[in-house]
């Protein structure tokens, strides 16, 4: 369907006026919604964003009467190019958001389309209830997403799939009219085929189609076997022959159909859905280890003998990159040796022991037939780890370095299990012949096998190969008659290929339901039927180069800023809501807008860095308005499974943007936040009067453009630096040293906390530390947040050059501030010249956290309990987004627990909001408070006002107490009061 943009443009801006909703289609907007998942990119007309179901009407409506179309999108987690098209997207995920009814005796629930499965579960957890199906998306997966891919996920072996669970759908038709579709009778089949409306006529349709025997016989002889529960290929009516209507028992319910028909039909509004008792409390895992992928296929034939709600596959490639993975590397701690492949095998009890029984039964069983060279079993405490690393192996495959990819286009097979070790050694000699070891990463019990081809997709010859070996694949799944889709559904990847999935019958037949559904091709066009060929519209241009782009930051180990950026694949970990944990990404989470995600940013800036023809390839307001809200949290460091540091981008994007804009002066005074406060200090009382006085502070926080709510942080009477130099030598100290450190002064520390850092060192001292300061750099932290690069790599350089000297494993550098402090482990190899890098990553080594360090000496027992209070308190911490991402907030609880009566609660909170200089801008204020209310707020003010509040943080802090009115301490100030002097 060709675009109309430049005709519609006029009729657009009308239709703004006329929905409750948002409909955008400015550069930015439609650059997001360009791609989903998939390999696929075409640029829509615009984006909508609709409140109510009349504004769906009215876009049906717009739609209609002007030629386009309208993509129906959730997440936008589909991989297929599901929701990738020239017409209007309609990302229901904004504001239908709503659980509308439900009822616990009857077990189903009513809810909105844009409901996120983990959400939902979280609601009916309390009445023993939950939705079943369960993908590896399930904390962003949305239920209407789920519906028109018919979802499935690990447990479908146990609970079924998405399809089994939908009692009815409200929907709105083509023709405008809202229509309920569930379970209905004879009678009220034939009342519906009465209907003189498009409702009726629908139904007429499929009773005459489906009435007729060979038609039937037709679909039997061409489906996929019927053992095969995953089915996605084209649309599912042999679903309703097992209606009364034709040859089964069960009710007729179009649901069967609608589901899983990818919004190809009707746009949902509203879903009836069955739900399922929690399963058994107690699981466990048992990790059988195998030498080869075929023996670990016939071993999910064993295991599907024996009581498993899961029978989960990864194989080695998938492995080997979860060691390179900062966060789930920490989850590998039952891999034993070097398997070619692990089954992860799930069995649930009323008890631990009714669990190990049915794991131990498995292992001998698989034992005995000679299966498997390891079972190791994970118990109930380690199970979420084990399986957040199996759920994030799609996310972790975009972590291969350079252009080649593990590209989704035969990576949803599904054949019956007893096919299944002799079709994927069929599979594997097939891509031997494109030169290709495939990744494995499979619903094994279920049959359904993930397979990827590493294939570049800037080459002609790789885009050619993608081709042909979709191809190959569909002919080898048609001869052991399975589904060419198991959960993923056709979209553009697969759609080509139903008519040799189906039979050309049965392929003409799904065109004539889609023409009668969707006579105008508005809803969702070329999906399903009448698809492009399916290396059209792809993200690249085969053969365009990749530009180059000089930059201050060491963007090689990606190949450079923009092959970082296009790590990103699509898969939306970024979209997590606060209750799924995890600090990424603060502002999606406030303001549940695409923009403030990861793939958002990282879609822009591949898009604009790609086509740019600008001489500052950098110069794009789009990029910089796509990575205004990003918080530089550093949580898509560890939590994005591709690794997408976006921190840094923003950094190197600042800094690029700046040499054609220049550096605002609000931007220039947080970077020379050090300088400043250098001069305050040699007349701090009449600096902190200005900075305190109401007009005074009032007129500078109006000229710098700071929040007039923010409180303006004081500076101390004295400096760090200047105390120690006069002090150290008079504090008291234990008996014996146990060994010298250095300490960082960061900058907030040396001028803002002085009394925090006179409690650290004099805390180290009295544990028997010896604490040396030497004249060093500022961190630069600031500098990096504010893209003045240059004076980073300057303060950089410095204290590479300064520390690389003096600090060791035996003599390490430690700091309070984590922002400070972690430069050195994260921004300094990436920003100090050449020569200085080995240097750099050496010193990275020894330089920890002050509660990094605090822990570890712990452990080694060079640090007791017997030195603290027995006075019993409770505290709440707080942790440092960059502490969590590059480092560990069990330290920090370790050592706040060191007085044994003290309890130590985490608050699961993400980013506090401040970051930085973020919160203090006025700009950012209302966004800054919104992520603070989330999750850490409320828990800080419903604290007991006995209870402490630790946070390593000074922007958390200083948050807190704007935001809360609390005072919250460091760790090491609670640690030195709770010492026995």
């Amino acid at each position: 369907m060709p675009s109309k943009q430049p005709d519609l443009l006029p009729l657009l801006q009308e239709l703004t006026t006329q929905l409750e909703g948002e409909l955008q289609f400015d550069s930015i907007t439609k650059t997001l919604y360009a791609t989903d998942a998939s390999v696929y990119r075409e640029m829509p007309l615009a984006v909508a964003f609709p409140k109510t179901a009349s504004d769906i009407q009215k876009l049906i409506h717009f739609a209609t009467e002007n030629g386009t179309s309208l993509i129906p999108r959730t997440a936008g987690t589909s991989l297929a190019g599901q929701c990738v098209g020239n017409g209007i997207v309609v990302d229901v995920s904004k504001h239908f958001t709503k659980i509308l009814e439900f009822n616990k005796e009857e077990r189903w629930v009513r809810v909105q389309p844009g409901v996120v499965r983990d959400e939902l579960n979280r609601f009916l957890k309390p009445h023993g209830l939950f939705f079943s199906p369960i993908t590896s998306t399930a904390n962003r997966a949305m239920i209407g997403g789920m519906v028109g891919n018919n979802s499935s996920g690990t447990t479908s072996i146990v609970y079924g799939v998405t399809r089994d669970k939908v009692i009815s759908l409200k929907t709105i038709l083509s023709d405008g009219n809202e229509v309920v579709f569930g379970d209905i009778s004879q009678d009220d089949f034939d009342r519906k085929c009465a209907l003189k409306t498009l409702e009726g006529k629908v139904y007429r349709h499929l009773f005459d189609e489906l009435n007729d025997p060979a038609a039937r016989a037709e679909i039997h002889s061409q489906f996929p076997k019927k053992s095969i529960h995953r089915r996605n290929t084209g649309y599912a009516v042999d679903e309703l022959l097992k209606s009364e209507l034709f040859e089964g028992k069960e009710k007729f319910n179009f649901c069967k159909l609608l589901a899983g028909s990818e919004g190809t039909l009707a746009f949902t509004t509203e879903i009836k859905i069955s739900l399922d008792p929690l399963p058994e409390p107690v699981e466990i895992v048992v990790a059988a280890h195998f030498s080869s992928i075929h023996q670990s296929m016939k071993s999910a034939q064993v295991a599907m003998k024996h009581p498993a709600t899961a029978v989960e596959l990864m194989d080695k490639i998938i492995l080997d990159c979860t060691k390179e993975s900062i966060e789930y590397s920490k989850n590998r701690y039952f891999v034993e040796g070097d398997p070619e492949a692990l089954l992860m095998i799930e069995f649930r009890g009323k008890t631990l022991e009714e669990a190990m029984a049915k794991g131990e039964a498995l292992i001998a069983d698989l034992k005995s037939g000679g299966y498997g060279y390891a079972y190791p079993i994970i118990e109930p405490a380690m199970v979420s780890s084990a399986w957040s690393l199996r759920a994030a192996g799609l996310g972790l495959l975009g972590n291969i370095p350079g252009d080649p990819k593990a590209v989704a286009c035969i990576e949803d097979t599904a054949v019956d299990i007893a096919d299944l070790a002799d079709y994927i050694d069929e599979v594997d000699a097939m891509m031997d012949g494109f030169n290709q070891k495939p990744v494995h990463y499979a619903h094994a019990g279920a049959g359904e096998i993930h397979l990827r081809p590493i294939l570049d997709l800037k080459k002609s010859k790789d885009v050619e190969d993608f081709y042909q070996i979709s191809k190959a694949s569909a002919e080898l799944v048609k001869k052991y008659q399975g589904s060419l889709s198991g959960e993923h559904g056709d979209g553009r990847v697969r759609a080509a290929f139903i008519p040799m999935m189906v039979g050309e019958k049965n392929y003409e037949l799904f065109r004539r339901i889609k023409s009668t559904w969707d006579p105008e091709n508005i809803f969702n066009p070329g999906k399903i039927v009448d698809a492009a060929p399916m290396n059209q519209f792809l993200r690249y241009e085969p053969e365009m180069k990749t530009p180059e782009h000089e930059t201050v930051l060491d963007f090689s180990a990606a190949g450079g800023i923009l092959r970082l950026a296009e790590k990103c694949n699509g898969t939306g970990d970024c979209r997590k809501l606060p209750e799924s944990g995890g600090t990424m990404c603060p502002s999606y989470m406030a303001t549940r807008n695409e923009k403030d995600t990861t793939r958002g940013r990282a879609n822009t800036l591949r898009e604009f860095l790609t086509l740019d023809k600008k001489e500052n390839a950098f110069d794009h307001p789009e990029i910089k308005e796509a990575l205004d809200l990003c918080l530089s949290c550093k949580g898509c460091t560890s939590e994005c499974p591709s690794n997408v540091d976006m921190a840094s981008m923003k950094a190197e994007f600042l800094h690029q943007y700046q040499k054609t804009h220049g550096v605002p002066l609000r931007s220039k005074a947080f970077a020379y936040i050090n300088e400043l406060n250098e001069l305050g200090s040699k007349v701090p009382s009449i600096a902190n009067f200005f900075l305190k006085n109401g007009l005074t502070g009032g007129i500078l926080k109006a000229i710098l453009g700071v929040a007039p709510e923010r409180n303006l942080p004081e500076i101390s009477k004295v400096s760090l630096r200047t105390w120690y130099k006069k002090n150290y030598a008079k504090i008291p100290g234990a008996d014996k040293i146990i060994k010298s450190v250095y300490f960082f002064i960061d900058e907030f520390t040396n001028h803002n906390d002085t009394a925090i850092g006179i409690k650290a060192i004099s805390l180290l001292k009295k544990l028997g530390y010896e604490v040396k300061i030497v004249e060093h750099e500022e961190s630069g932290r600031s500098a990096l947040s504010k893209g003045l690069l240059l004076k980073a790599k300057k303060h950089a350089e410095g204290n590479v050059r300064i520390f690389g000297e003096l600090i060791d494993g035996n003599t390490p550098l430690i700091g309070l501030e984590p922002s400070a402090i972690l430069s050195f482990r994260d921004e300094y190899p990436k920003i100090v010249s050449s020569e200085l890098v080995p240097e750099a990553k050496k010193l990275k080594f020894h330089v920890k956290l002050i509660d990094e360090f605090l822990g570890q000496e712990l452990a080694s027992g060079n640090i007791k309990a017997s030195s603290f209070t027995q006075e019993a308190k409770k505290i709440k911490l707080h942790g440092h987004c960059h502490q969590k991402a590059l480092s560990s907030m069990n330290w920090t609880q370790k050592i706040l627990s060191l007085p044994e009566n003290y309890s130590v609660e985490t608050i699961p909170s993400g980013c506090c909001g401040m970051a930085g200089s973020f919160g203090y801008e006025v700009e950012h204020f209302e966004v800054s408070q919104q992520i603070g209310e989330l999750v850490l707020f409320p828990a800080v003010r419903n604290a007991e006002s006995t209870t402490l509040i630790a946070a390593p943080g000074t922007s958390c802090r200083h948050q807190i107490a704007d935001g809360t009115g609390r005072k919250a301490m460091h760790p090491v100030e609670i640690l030195w009061d709770a010492l026995k002097f």
